[in-house]
């Protein structure tokens, strides 16, 4: 009898499957104390989800649908504000001096209210992570005639070679370097 039970213990740990966990993809800050450090305020961009759902974008009320493109807007501005060096000149945006700069000074703020739901919290998400995505696409299709996200798979894909790994690393870099996702989140400290 502790045959059998051993066997079908066995046969049930071999044959189920078990279902990782799954979450958003971040890097978190170190904990070490540094000081802030000044950013000029035209190369942020505020995002804000308060306890209803509803989404505030810089000072206005905006949809999620719209989010995406509003993010690509200030992303990919590449206005000349400090001087030619930090001219962007693969952006293809309007060149407002209101917003960012260079997609490199460029840095998403996105501050939640504890209340405020988890699958909302998470499409704002992924939404502002589509925005990077679409730029960094454009970008590797225009220098390397391939999609962003595709080069990602093809890295991680166990039937790549090594030399190609190799090649696809140094271009995946080389698009990061282009458009860094510099995406933060800001606790919201309420008093009382």
């Amino acid at each position: 009898m502790a045959d059998i039970a051993f066997l079908l213990l066995i046969f049930f740990l071999v044959a189920t499957s078990i279902e990782t966990d799954v979450g958003l993809d971040r890097k978190l800050p170190p904990n070490d104390t540094t000081p802030p450090i000044k950013i000029p305020e035209h190369n942020i961009f505020r995002v804000s989800l308060n306890k209803n759902d509803e989404l505030f974008v810089e000072d206005g009320i905006m949809q999620l649908k719209d989010l995406q493109a509003a993010a690509i807007s200030f992303l990919d501005n590449g206005a000349i504000i400090s001087g030619e060096e930090g001219y962007c000149d693969y952006c293809q945006g309007d060149r407002s001096t209101e917003s960012s700069e260079n997609p490199n000074e460029a840095i998403i703020s996105f501050n939640s209210d504890r209340e405020a739901s988890y699958g909302m919290y998470v499409s704002v998400q992924n939404e502002l992570n589509a925005a990077y995505n679409a730029l960094r696409n454009r970008e590797a299709n225009r220098l390397f005639n391939q999609n962003f996200v595709d080069m990602e798979k093809a890295y991680y894909a166990p039937e790549t070679t090594t030399e190609d790994k190799i090649s696809l690393k140094r271009n995946i870099e080389h698009i990061r370097q282009m458009y860094p996702m510099k995406l933060i989140e800001v606790e919201i400290n309420k008093k009382g």
